[in-house]
């Protein structure tokens, strides 16, 4: 499932084409996708201007000038497909081909300055639903979630707060959406070795006893906007089906220090080890032993 890095870069590659224009008609080749699309889904896009194309974790927000938000997912293998002047481009980043059968294209946007959108997902995992803006904070898929890892909220305080007394694995509580949304396996990995903290740590261990931050907080806060950052320039990290609007595929698994790296040597100087894959909470977990304490 693509992770908060590639949602925004999708986000980045639609918003020359969605954002400021109009939709002129939707067309929704079946009725549902991971949920049934809502009666009057194309009747309520059609004619109306996207004012604005935020990201809210791992969903993606079309504000409306009707006052509706266009919220969508691309659960598995959904995609966007931008076709301007005969070209089509695939806003995403990643490592295998996009499908691009015309059988999967479910929703289709057509919008007034020409372009086509077309919202491509073979797995039907992806989603969206209209929700009014004054609406939208009680949303079902929206309310719980935690602050974003790169806003002004997050930080160590406040992470340190999240997981006090908590008793599972500091990996366990960065995946737990509640406590920060958008984070995934990859980023959550690769976070915890830059920081040198074990996946398996108590999340507890990020507060000390009057709840403030530890040091440990600090450093795990920095590392996770580090690589978020990263991933976000570097356009994603292209593994299995995620790409671009554009077509290209992301470059940033080529910086990966620890995922998927299994029984290669640390890349931590001065560390002997090797990096070990093990399952934990059914998902794979790379980590060095010898460095992440």
């Amino acid at each position: 499932m693509p992770e908060l890095p590639e949602v925004e870069t999708v986000r980045r590659g639609l918003i020359p084409a969605m954002e400021g224009a109009r939709i002129v008609r939707v067309t929704a080749h079946r009725g549902d996708l991971r949920f049934p699309l809502q009666q009057d889904f194309a009747a309520r896009l059609d004619g109306r201007k996207v004012t604005g194309l935020g990201r809210r974790a791992k969903y993606l927000l079309a504000d409306l000038d009707s006052g509706d938000v266009l919220l969508m997912h691309l659960g598995m293998s959904g995609s966007f497909r931008v076709m301007l002047d005969g070209h089509g481009k695939t806003p995403g980043a990643f490592h295998h081909r996009r499908n691009e059968s015309r059988t999967h294209d479910h929703v289709v946007f057509e919008m007034e300055n020409g372009a086509v959108i077309a919202f491509n997902d073979p797995r039907r995992f992806g989603y969206m639903k209209i929700v009014a803006r004054a609406d939208l904070e009680g949303e079902a898929f929206l309310k719980a979630l935690g602050p974003e890892p790169l806003g002004n909220a997050f930080d160590a305080a406040m992470l340190a707060q999240a997981c006090k007394g908590k008793k599972t694995s500091l990996k366990a509580a960065l995946l737990d959406q509640r406590v920060v949304a958008g984070l995934g396996n990859i980023y959550v990995c690769e976070a915890l070795f830059r920081s040198r903290l074990s996946p398996k740590r108590q999340a507890s261990t990020l507060a000390n006893r009057s709840g403030a931050p530890t040091e440990h907080a600090v450093r795990l806060v920095s590392a996770i906007r580090t690589v978020l950052n990263a991933a976000i320039e570097a356009g994603g990290s292209s593994l299995r089906d995620h790409r671009q609007t554009s077509g290209e595929l992301g470059y940033f698994q080529h910086s990966f220090q620890v995922y998927d790296r299994e029984g290669e040597p640390c890349r931590t100087r001065g560390c002997r080890g090797t990096v070990k894959r093990f399952t934990q909470n059914g998902r794979s977990t790379f980590w060095c032993p010898s460095c992440q304490k």
